[in-house]
């Protein structure tokens, strides 16, 4: 049977257009994968740009405490840098546990977790009603400070948990924290900004010395 050569070229013309059609659709689609593949690139190179810029801007503080009389001291806190930073718009101060150590309610014995939450684990509180401080004396209100400013806080020495026995907790409270530092985290925002959290240790100062008998 002979096939007319009309419906060869027929067929052979649909051949070629199929060919030039898959060829078409392999260009596209190596091309939508090379703009993917740049796209994607752009978009590493632009977040690590920014993480870049996030760390450089990381706020800068200086803290230093200053024992007064009583059971009182001072917290001078300043924040120092970065210049290009300008300024921070809310700023949290929180303190730490002095010992880094986790108290957990569910270790045996243990007291209730908020009880354990709100007792400052250190040698110093911030001041009962002073600075807009909460009950816990562990946070003050949020507060907005430019580079090169500061502002002081008032603080106070921690009492042992209402729940130790004995007639020498004090001593052994006070023992427990001898020469830690007071530990601070700030939390730290500024406006269209990644937040940041930046920890402060604040060492003690030493003891005032002895008066030397004549």
């Amino acid at each position: 049977m002979s096939i007319p050569w009309g419906d060869i070229a027929t067929y052979t013309t649909a051949g070629i257009g199929l060919v030039i059609s898959i060829a078409a659709w392999r260009v596209a689609a190596r091309s939508a994968d090379e703009a993917k593949r740049s796209a994607d690139s752009a978009e590493d190179v632009a977040r690590i740009e920014r993480e870049r810029w996030h760390a450089d801007q990381t706020p800068v503080f200086k803290a230093k405490l200053e024992r007064q009389e009583g059971d009182r001291a001072r917290l001078d806190f300043q924040l120092v840098g970065p210049l290009s930073l300008q300024r921070l718009d809310r700023i949290e101060v929180t303190i730490a546990n002095s010992d880094d150590l986790q108290r957990n309610a569910q270790l045996a014995g243990s007291r209730p977790q908020e009880e354990l939450d709100a007792q400052v684990w250190g040698p110093y509180r911030f001041g009962a009603s002073a600075d807009g401080a909460d009950a816990t004396g562990k946070t003050v209100e949020q507060f907005a400070l430019e580079v090169g400013r500061g502002r002081p806080f008032s603080l106070e020495r921690t009492r042992p948990p209402h729940w130790q026995e004995g007639d020498d907790r004090d001593r052994r409270w006070a023992a427990q924290f001898e020469g830690k530092p007071v530990r601070l985290l700030v939390h730290c925002r500024k406006d269209g900004v990644d937040p940041w959290v930046v920890p402060v240790d604040v060492e003690m100062p030493p003891p005032p010395p002895m008066a030397a008998w004549g």
